[in-house]
């Protein structure tokens, strides 16, 4: 299987890239980012689960920590390109933080975890301001940073759907 941008030597079983792409989820032809995000979404069920916000981002913040070693790790075994498309495991650990403390029963509601996940593609998406910029980060940083600022953008978003608009 041929995966854009990324060289036909690719070592796909180094341990990095196949935590990386989300065990190859990020090999899909087409929207590898939407298909490894998916995976965020039982990491953030998970996370919900805990009662203590603060222990909530302590989970998140070492996802991340630990995050960016791999995918420096993966980028460099994928050919060295700054962002590999077949990495998805920015996509996967910032998707958690579109649901931060929104209550465990509301992340039952189908249109919760619709939204949250539409509102966190956009943004990874369109990657406005200082998302963009946060690319430009070193290697495994700038993997990771633009789409934990794409988190924060969609946390608003749902937290406004939810709260502000009153739709639940």
């Amino acid at each position: 299987m041929e995966t854009p941008g990324v060289r036909k030597t690719a070592n796909w079983m180094h341990p990095a890239v196949v935590i990386a792409t989300g065990w190859w989820f990020g090999r899909m032809p087409v929207a590898p980012g939407t298909f490894g995000a998916l995976l965020g979404l039982p990491l953030a069920w998970g996370i919900s689960v805990v009662e203590s916000p603060w222990l909530q981002i302590a989970i998140i913040a070492i996802l991340f920590a630990v995050s960016v070693p791999i995918c420096t790790a993966a980028a460099e075994q994928l050919g060295g390109k700054k962002d590999p498309g077949a990495i998805v495991l920015d996509e996967i650990v910032s998707l958690p933080v579109t649901f931060f403390l929104v209550p465990r029963e509301q992340l039952e509601r189908p249109w919760v975890l619709v939204a949250g996940f539409v509102l966190h593609r956009l943004f990874d998406i369109t990657k406005p301001p200082p998302a963009r910029q946060l690319e430009h980060l070193p290697t495994g940083l700038g993997i990771m940073a633009d789409d934990i600022a794409a988190g924060i953008y969609s946390w608003i978003g749902l937290h406004l759907l939810i709260n502000w608009l009153g739709i639940t």
